[in-house]
C-alpha cells in the first residue's frame, strides 16, 4: 500500500512539474530565443558600465539610468562598427586583387597537375578556360536540377536572411530594456526562489558572478596580447595590412576558430598578393602557428583558466566536451559554463561531505 503524500511533498511535486514544463517550453521555443539570449549576455557584460555612469553626480544632478543605458549601448555598437570598418576596407582591397590573380593561379595549377592527370587518364584542364567549359557542360546536362536547387536555396537563404535581420533589429531593443530594468529583474527572480534556499542561492549567484567577471577580464587580456602580437609579427614580416589583420585576429579570438581562421585567410591572401615567392606564406604559417601555441598553451590556460579556477587540462577538456555536446555554441560558452558548473559542483561536494550518507 503506497504511503500518502504530505502537503509539502505535493507542493514540491507540483512546482517541480511547473518548472519542468517551463524548461520544456524554453527548449521548444529555442529558435526564437536567440536575440533574447544574446541580449542577456550583452546586458550582463555591459551592466557594470551602466551602473558606473548612473552613479555619476554633477553637483545635484544624477545621470538617469535610461541615459546611461543609451550612452553605453552607443559606445558598444560604435566599437562593433569600428571593427567592421577595419575589416571591410581590407576585404575591398584584397578581393579584387585576388580575383585578378585567380587566372594565373589556375594556370600554374594546370601546368603542375595537368600532365599527371593526363597520365592517369583524366583529360581535364584546370585553368580558367577548362573550368568554364566544365561548368557549361554540367549546366547543359543537368540544368533543370541545378535550377531547382538554386530556387530552393534562394527560398531557404531568404528565410535565413530575414531571420538574421529580425535578430539584429531585436537585439538592441531587448538589450535596452534588459539594461534599464536589470536590477529590478534580478530582484524579481530572487523573489521567486523558495525562502529556505534564498541564502545559498544568492551566495552561489555572487560566486558565479565573481568568476564570470574574472573570466571576462582574462579574455580581454588574451585578446589584447594577441592583437599586439599578430600586428607586430606581421609588421616585422613586411605585410602592408599587418595592423588591421592583426587587430581582427586578436579581437575575434574570443570566438574559437572563427577569429583565427578569418585572420589566417586574410593573411594568406595578403601573402599571395604581396609576395612573388613562398616567403610570405611561410611567414604566415610561422606567425600563426606560434600564435596558436602561445594562445593555447600559455595565454588562455594562464589568463583565463586560472582566473576561473580551472587548470590547463580542465580548460582543454571543457572546450572538447562542450564542443562535442553543443557544437560551435558549446565551444564558445565552454569556459564560462564550466565556471558555473564548478561552483555548483563545489557546493554539491560540500553538501555530500556533510551528509549522513558520507559520514555514516
Amino acid at each position: 500500500m503506497p504511503f500518502p503524500l504530505t502537503l509539502e511533498q505535493k507542493q514540491t511535486a507540483f512546482w517541480l512539474a511547473v518548472w519542468a514544463a517551463f524548461f520544456f517550453l524554453l527548449v521548444t521555443l529555442g529558435p526564437i530565443l536567440t536575440p533574447f539570449l544574446a541580449a542577456a549576455i550583452f546586458a550582463y557584460a555591459l551592466n557594470p558600465g551602466v551602473d558606473a555612469l548612473h552613479r555619476v553626480r554633477l553637483h545635484r544632478w544624477q545621470a538617469p539610468r535610461a541615459l546611461a543605458v543609451v550612452l553605453v549601448m552607443l559606445l558598444f555598437f560604435s566599437a562593433i562598427t569600428t571593427l567592421v570598418l577595419i575589416v571591410v576596407p581590407v576585404l575591398q582591397k584584397e578581393i579584387p586583387l585576388m580575383q585578378a590573380q585567380i587566372p594565373a593561379f589556375l594556370a600554374k595549377i594546370n601546368d603542375l597537375l595537368g600532365p599527371r592527370l593526363q597520365e592517369m587518364g583524366v583529360k581535364i584542364r584546370l585553368d580558367s578556360i577548362g573550368i568554364k567549359k566544365l561548368v557549361s557542360q554540367q549546366m547543359a546536362t543537368s540544368g533543370d536540377e541545378i535550377w531547382t536547387t538554386i530556387l530552393n536555396s534562394a527560398r531557404t537563404g531568404g528565410t535565413a536572411v530575414l531571420g538574421w535581420l529580425a535578430t539584429l533589429v531585436l537585439i538592441p531593443v531587448v538589450l535596452f530594456y534588459l539594461l534599464l530594468d536589470w536590477h529590478a529583474m534580478l530582484a524579481r527572480i530572487a523573489a521567486c526562489v523558495p525562502r529556505r534556499w534564498i541564502g545559498a542561492t544568492v551566495a552561489m549567484a555572487e560566486e558565479v558572478d565573481a568568476l564570470l567577471a574574472q573570466y571576462l577580464r582574462g579574455q580581454l587580456l588574451v585578446m589584447l596580447v594577441l592583437a599586439v602580437y599578430y600586428s607586430a609579427a606581421l609588421g616585422i614580416a613586411g605585410f602592408e595590412v599587418a595592423l588591421p589583420v592583426g587587430i581582427i585576429t586578436g579581437l575575434l579570438v574570443f570566438i574559437p576558430y572563427l577569429g583565427f581562421g578569418l585572420g589566417l585567410i586574410l593573411a594568406l591572401i595578403s601573402a599571395v598578393l604581396q609576395f612573388n615567392d613562398l616567403s610570405g606564406m611561410v611567414a604566415v604559417a610561422i606567425i600563426y602557428g606560434a600564435g596558436q601555441v602561445i594562445e593555447g598553451f600559455f595565454l588562455t590556460p594562464r589568463l583565463v583558466g586560472e582566473r576561473i579556477g580551472l587548470n590547463p587540462l580542465a580548460v582543454i577538456f571543457a572546450l572538447m566536451a562542450f564542443g562535442q555536446l553543443f557544437g560551435f555554441v558549446g565551444v564558445l560558452l565552454a569556459l564560462p559554463a564550466s565556471a558555473i558548473l564548478m561552483v555548483a559542483f563545489k557546493h554539491l561536494r560540500s553538501h555530500y561531505l556533510r551528509s549522513s550518507f558520507y559520514n555514516a
